[in-house]
């Protein structure tokens, strides 16, 4: 296989990882590579990136995980825009919530198992808006990130306890628009247009 093409594997992979990221074995493993080869193709890509002159992005490597984050130089920018869209989420984003109250701590795998569609992205927004934490990482090949809610998501939804949430079955039964998660975060859709 050609030498860029492997830089843009690589590259897809990463961004494929979200925020979970992808160790040197992993990367290694699917690309059938050394480790000396991998670290070497990931030290040429984060040269290349920090060579682009336009970029909102980074490829960091925090304790052994490879992965994209934004430019802490722009932190203003994004906390704006998380402030703005702080009372917004979409019906995606209330149904990968309540899949991570209700099953708590739970991966990311599990959360698209039980939608049955990728969530990266709501979960990114979720943590954003503090509702949901890294609570560990699951015992398993990878070691994903286990999700929780948060203090916040607490505090939002007006609960003491996980237990104040209706019971599944009820909420199958008596199942209404203006459920707990509908109450307090509804998405503005005449702004979008």
């Amino acid at each position: 296989m050609e030498h860029n093409e492997i830089l843009s594997i690589i590259e897809g992979m990463l961004f494929l990882s979200g925020d979970e990221g992808l160790t040197i074995k992993q990367i290694s493993s699917v690309l059938q590579l050394s480790k000396k080869e991998t670290t070497d193709c990931l030290d040429e890509l984060i040269q290349i990136e920090n060579e682009r002159e336009i970029k909102g992005f980074e490829l960091v490597n925090f304790g052994g995980i490879y992965k994209f984050a934004t430019l802490s130089k722009h932190h203003e920018y994004y906390q704006r825009m998380v402030e703005q869209n702080e009372n917004s989420l979409s019906n995606a984003a209330l149904e990968t919530l309540a899949i991570i109250a209700y099953n708590q701590p739970i991966t990311r795998v599990h959360i698209e198992e039980i939608r049955g569609v990728g969530c990266d992205a709501m979960i990114r927004k979720l943590v954003a808006k503090a509702l949901i934490k890294e609570v560990g990482r699951e015992d398993t090949p990878g070691k994903p990130i286990l999700y929780g809610v948060t203090d916040e998501f607490m505090d939002a939804f007006s609960l003491t306890s996980l237990d104040e949430l209706p019971e599944l079955k009820e909420m199958k039964e008596n199942f209404d628009q203006d459920d707990i998660f509908n109450t307090k975060y509804t998405e503005d859709i005449s702004e979008e247009q």
